[in-house]
């Protein structure tokens, strides 16, 4: 049987590979582009990791499989209770599980969301994992041996390291750029380890890997890695990372080469991004705008200490630091760049009322749309999506009530300050729209170029690499024009009109025995807030 091989690269972007590759820096990339069919994929409403690689193994948006940030929350009388969002939250059948139960061998490694393992026919190392708690967390359960018996492996280097994940959003001094781009290079290289055993040793129908050490130097070293922002005439410093950057790229390049040349020559072969990248100046402080338009309130503590820059210090539980009695709109993570709407519960109690919910929600839109920047004048929120706008479906009851588009693409702040917008002291990269796809094998396109795909249709496409029945339930489509003629004729596409991707007791059932405990739930949320991505 053929096999079929998914590499994802966490926020590839064009904008990055394409000069990298006309330089000569990824020259096997450039081959397999040159060789193969390529589009731009188009992400979630909002670009962000845990919907996008969730819609991308589901083919379902995130209003039908109901993940919509790396975290879920529960309003509480003083504030919220935030749980990680894990597989058993997932409420649409994955890719992994599809293949599983039609007689499939998959192995997927260092996807979000994918913790405990699902009951898979095949290997799980799921992302987001501390090394203390990856024994557990690995599928089957005696898997973590058998990483362990690979030569050169070490899960505490797999695994993300606190003090390193912080420095992806710090400015840091100049003499920490080099070991932490180091770290993610050696963190990638156990990563491909794994990959290359499963491929040498038990080669899977479908195998599928994250690296994500892709989006982590995009979002520091955008200045870097832009063309636009390359610095012409480099100081020796500048110069050692630029090169340090691009050593990443070619170190990558290797590792697509060795999956490439290890899945065969009959394999079909897809690489893809969750969101492409792109810069951003600026940081547009959510909750200090609604506090100013009266919409929210800070207790007095936050109210005397605001930020006046984007620090270590300041990555806090900003939570404490909202007076909830007094708040009826509020922006919960930076990650998710939503503005949820308190609803009332009662008489005297806080929030807005049924009958003032809607005009509320349109008046907060429009004050949104209205606001410029103070410096250029221009609009600042290109977008204000509503809730059913962004995400519909059954399961968007989770989803903000408001999902903001900057104009930039950027991340919102949900913590206190003195100004509106404040300018980021370099050029960061933030998360754009367009990813990347590109595809390469039996029965495949060459040297094509196709009209942009979404996110969704990659699912369907997998299913039928694997010679599976695409489920018409599914939003995404089967991208016909990436396949050659002949192969479609040889092996025309079955569909099948019965779902089963609403989960439910028949269809999966999730071990919680293996769920992270606690303490391991706790080291997530701790990493996250780390990333910035619950607090900036």
């Amino acid at each position: 049987m053929r096999r079929t091989v998914l590499i994802g690269l966490d926020g590839a972007t064009h904008t990055v590979l394409e000069p990298l590759l006309a330089a000569g820096h990824m020259p096997f990339l450039n081959e397999f582009l040159l060789g193969g069919v390529r589009a731009t994929l188009l992400s979630t409403p909002h670009a962000l990791t845990p919907p996008a690689w969730t819609s991308m193994i589901t083919g379902r948006t995130p209003g039908h499989h109901g993940i919509f940030d790396f975290i879920r929350a529960a309003e509480t009388p003083d504030g919220f209770y935030f749980t990680l969002n894990m597989s058993h939250d997932v409420r649409c059948e994955t890719l992994w599980s599809r293949a599983s139960r039609q007689g499939r061998t998959v192995a997927f490694l260092n996807f979000p969301v994918s913790c405990p393992p699902e009951p898979i026919n095949g290997y799980c190392v799921p992302g987001f994992v501390h090394w203390r708690h990856l024994r557990q967390s690995v599928h089957p359960r005696g898997f973590f041996d058998a990483l362990n018996s690979i030569d050169g492996f070490d899960a505490k280097a797999l695994s993300f390291d606190m003090n390193e994940e912080l420095k992806s959003i710090q400015y840091l001094a100049p003499d920490e750029y080099e070991p932490w781009i180091r770290h993610n290079m050696r963190r990638e290289r156990h990563l491909f380890r794994i990959v290359r055993h499963i491929l040498t040793h038990d080669p899977t129908d479908l195998t599928a890997v994250i690296f994500d050490g892709v989006d982590k130097l995009q979002h520091l070293c955008w200045r870097f890695l832009d063309p636009q922002l390359v610095p012409s005439d480099p100081t020796p410093w500048e110069r050692r990372i630029r090169t340090l950057c691009l050593e990443y790229f070619q170190q990558l390049d290797g590792f697509v080469s060795s999956i490439v040349n290890l899945a065969g020559d009959e394999a079909q072969v897809f690489v893809a991004s969750d969101h492409g990248f792109g810069p951003t100046t600026d940081v547009f402080f959510a909750n200090a705008w609604l506090a100013r338009e009266g919409y929210l309130s800070w207790t007095v503590e936050a109210a005397r200490s605001p930020v006046v820059s984007i620090s270590a210090d300041r990555i806090k539980n900003h939570v404490v630091g909202i007076d909830w009695r007094k708040t009826v709109a509020y922006a919960l993570t930076p990650s998710s760049n939503g503005i949820y709407i308190r609803r009332s519960a009662g008489p005297g109690q806080p929030g807005v009322t049924g009958d003032r919910y809607e005009p509320f929600r349109r008046e907060l839109i429009a004050k949104l749309l209205a606001l410029t920047h103070p410096k250029t004048g221009g609009q600042l929120v290109h977008r204000a999506l509503t809730r059913e706008e962004a995400f519909p479906g059954e399961a968007n009851a989770a989803a903000p009530d408001v999902t903001l588009i900057m104009a930039d693409y950027s991340f919102l702040s949900v913590l206190p300050s003195d100004g509106i917008v404040q300018r980021r002291p370099e050029p960061w990269g933030t998360h754009y729209p367009e990813g990347v796809f590109i595809a390469r094998g039996a029965g495949l396109e060459a040297g094509r170029a196709v009209a942009p795909l979404a996110i969704v249709d990659v699912a369907p496409t997998l299913l039928y690499s694997l010679g599976l029945p695409v489920d018409l339930e599914m939003e995404g489509r089967l991208p016909e024009n990436i396949f050659r003629p002949d192969f479609l004729d040889a092996h025309p596409p079955a569909y099948e009109g019965q779902s089963r991707s609403a989960r439910n007791t028949q269809d999966v059932t999730i071990d919680l025995s293996d769920a992270p405990s606690r303490e391991a739930e706790a080291a997530v949320l701790d990493h996250l807030r780390a990333l910035g991505y619950l607090a900036s």
